[in-house]
């Protein structure tokens, strides 16, 4: 029976937070009794938007390295590896933005949105246009079955599909349609009440001590009519309350209605709700404090995967080659 393949990668552009964690992470983990995983951390991907700032990507790509194997990414089922150290990825990128019609890469959803977005940064390159055909490299390079996305990611798999095809039509059939495995995401606000982001500076991060991880969680935006303990709340505007959702699973309806009623306070509810993280993090802060311990082990698991992940690069860039006559 064909070994199915998955594949993802996350740039490393800075700490692994728990929106990272519960938007994809989570979801390798559990797919990882069904599919073979190549997970590679995309540090030509940081370039898109980091050019000019590289300084801390080398560094983040470790750290990311061990927050995966924290969170429990078992190297044994998956590739674990690092973009940049299989140069195929680059040689094919290069032979689909020959093929990819310039029209396909403005059309791109994210590419306008993320000019706006991210207006403080000169991004106005060839690279960043041009993001597509490396992602579609990245994921076309293994022939994998699946990508795990969500719902905002559909066209991204799309035009990888599209790119392959146009590569088949043009020369010969090798790339398969790879299918966009839609996720579970579970969306957390940051601490403050807005999006989780790195750049707003309101993330939990998974590498975050038990003491930081009940000090970010004390400072956490409640319902901000409440002023006494007893005043009747309104959890859904809550971010605490968007926490014991996904952490408090047994008692979310319970702290709902005690919360609506005014039967308790703020303080108790965040006292809770550290208990139930705190005891969440144990199993990953415990593998963590172990890789980093033996960070020797960490750059071998990345080797054997970078080892693992060029062995099917070649072979695929050397039908390519074939495919192309060079």
């Amino acid at each position: 029976m064909k070994e199915k393949i998955i594949l993802s990668g996350m740039r490393p552009t800075g700490i692994t937070h728990l929106g990272n964690y519960f938007g994809a992470l989570s979801n390798w983990i559990n797919f990882q009794n069904e599919y073979k995983g190549y997970y590679f951390i995309a540090d030509w991907h940081a370039l898109t938007t980091e050019y000019e700032n590289t300084d801390s990507i080398k560094e983040n790509t470790f750290k990311m390295a061990v927050d995966w194997l924290s969170a429990g990414l078992d190297p044994a089922k998956n590739a674990i590896f690092v973009q940049s150290q299989i140069p195929e990825h680059t040689e094919l990128f290069l032979i689909f933005s020959m093929i990819t019609p310039l029209s396909w890469l403005e059309r791109c959803p994210t590419y306008k949105s993320q000019l706006n977005e991210l207006s403080e940064k000169n991004i106005s390159t060839y690279g960043f246009l041009g993001y597509p055909c490396l992602q579609a490299a990245d994921i076309l390079m293994y022939k994998a079955d699946a990508v795990p996305v969500g719902e905002d990611q559909l066209p991204h798999i799309e035009l990888t599909r599209e790119i392959g095809r146009r590569f088949n039509f043009l020369y010969t059939e090798i790339f398969p349609e790879p299918k966009s495995l839609l996720t579970k995401t579970t969306a957390l606000p940051g601490t403050d009440g807005r999006k989780m982001s790195k750049s707003y500076n309101n993330t939990i991060s998974i590498s975050d001590s038990p003491d930081e991880v009940a000090a970010k969680v004390r400072g956490m935006v409640t319902d901000p009519a409440r002023i006494k303990k007893d005043d009747p709340g309104h959890p859904d505007i809550c971010s605490v309350y968007a926490f014991h959702k996904v952490f408090s699973e047994n008692e979310v309806d319970s702290i709902s209605v005690a919360c609506k009623k005014g039967e308790i306070g703020c303080v108790q509810c965040k006292k809770n709700l550290i208990d139930n993280m705190q005891k969440f993090f144990v199993p990953i802060h415990d593998r963590r404090i172990e890789y980093l311990k033996n960070k020797d082990m960490v750059y071998d698991i990345l080797e054997q995967g970078r080892k693992e992940a060029s062995i099917r690069a070649k072979a695929t860039l050397e039908e390519v080659r074939k495919a192309i006559k060079i």
